[in-house]
């Protein structure tokens, strides 16, 4: 489908996901879009995004926006990055490969999860330089360092500790689809994949994805649910200890994920991090937790580290609402699975050129030639 037609179709994320929904099994996509308890913090992410306001400009002339940005001694092409999320492949058949390759092409960064379908040495080859680890903490020492030395082998650059699962959450309406670890097909799940056959074929020519790294750690696991699978039985909550400890171990750039306090981020720039992410794991930890544009501008006030943000992103706005308010960038994860549900390898690329158009148009709107001209803007509440 060449571009124009795609963006007649599909011009913004929310279309990609109407059509991501009927492409991807029910169970499948109830991993995906999910959060815990009632949801209200995955709604609050969204309801806080639309409270920041931004003042347009007039008679600023023609002028192309520069949409670039810079994180951790890289430039990259949009602000946005792909962020780490569990079983890639099982959203979308080989969705870590193809997410890689798009982020390579694209120039963004492309973060791969401990608990995702593929190994970092599968991986590593499609980043060229471009690739975040995310570390969800194992307990074992030996476990953490062999973890360590593969990520680095691999061409991963950047360290991601994940900091805000020190315990499983519920995920109730993840577990009521049926969906275990590693995937068990039962006859009702069965029917659910006959109604999409791109996912089906793609998993037949594949294999049902299993969590690999963990595998040549853990062994072969049958039957656990969903949200207690074997990636939790290998980790451990971390404390201030384990940090310093991968602070020693790793010679690049560490990122905590997780962080929605100020003093925290402080702690963690006395500590050696070298950025600090906000995230509330997109509302499928903690069902009380703030919306991570709430959180931001404590952060921001807190530490002098660049500061990443995910958690309801939905196009280049939403980007431009979060610099505003203090990020040096910001990170998507269900959005690039959406793309490659609806559109399956070409997806990803689409979404980039969402994101990029939506930016300048609204960047057009506002009068500013660059990102960070974005924080004259802001409306303050009140």
């Amino acid at each position: 489908m060449r571009a124009m037609n795609l963006h007649a179709t599909y011009p913004a994320l929310s279309d990609l996901r109407a059509r991501a929904a009927r492409r991807i099994p029910h169970f499948v996509w109830e991993y995906l879009d999910s959060a815990t308890g009632t949801e209200a913090t995955k709604g609050r992410n969204r309801l806080m995004l639309d409270q920041v306001r931004l003042s347009p400009s007039i008679l600023h002339g023609e002028f192309t926006p520069d949409i670039s940005a810079t994180l951790l001694g890289q430039t990259h092409a949009l602000p946005v990055g792909i962020a780490p999320v569990g079983m890639s492949g099982l959203i979308w058949p080989d969705a870590e490969r193809l997410l890689a390759r798009a982020a390579t092409q694209v120039g963004i960064p492309y973060g791969l999860s401990t608990v995702a379908s593929q190994k970092p040495e599968d991986i590593g080859p499609h980043l060229n330089g471009n690739g975040w680890f995310q570390m969800y903490p194992p307990r074992d020492t030996g476990i953490r360092t062999d973890m360590l030395n593969r990520a680095r082998n691999a061409g991963f650059t950047v360290l991601v500790l994940t900091v805000d699962v020190p315990v499983g959450s519920r995920r109730e309406r993840q577990v009521r689809s049926g969906l275990t670890q590693p995937p068990k097909l039962t006859p009702r799940l069965m029917a659910q994949v006959a109604r999409c056959p791109a996912w089906a074929l793609g998993t037949a020519r594949l294999g049902m994805p299993r969590m690999r790294l963990i595998d040549d750690y853990a062994g072969q696991t049958k039957g656990l649910p969903s949200n207690k699978h074997a990636g939790y039985l290998l980790r451990t909550s971390p404390d201030w200890d384990y940090l310093r400890w991968l602070r020693d171990a790793w010679d690049g750039p560490l990122v905590v994920k997780g962080v929605l306090r100020g003093d925290d981020a402080a702690m963690l720039e006395k500590e050696g991090a070298d950025a600090i992410w906000i995230s509330n794991h997109a509302g499928r930890q903690f069902d009380a937790a703030p919306a991570t544009i709430e959180a931001l501008p404590e952060v921001r006030a807190a530490t002098t580290l660049p500061v990443i943000m995910d958690g309801g992103i939905e196009g280049g706005l939403d980007v431009l609402r979060a610099i505003a308010l203090g990020a040096d960038f910001v990170m998507m994860g269900r959005g690039w699975h959406y793309a490659l549900g609806a559109l399956g390898e070409s997806g990803p690329a689409h979404l980039a050129d969402i994101l990029a158009e939506d930016l300048r148009a609204n960047m057009g709107q506002l009068g500013t030639r660059t990102l960070w001209d974005v924080r004259s803007r802001l409306i303050p509440n009140g």
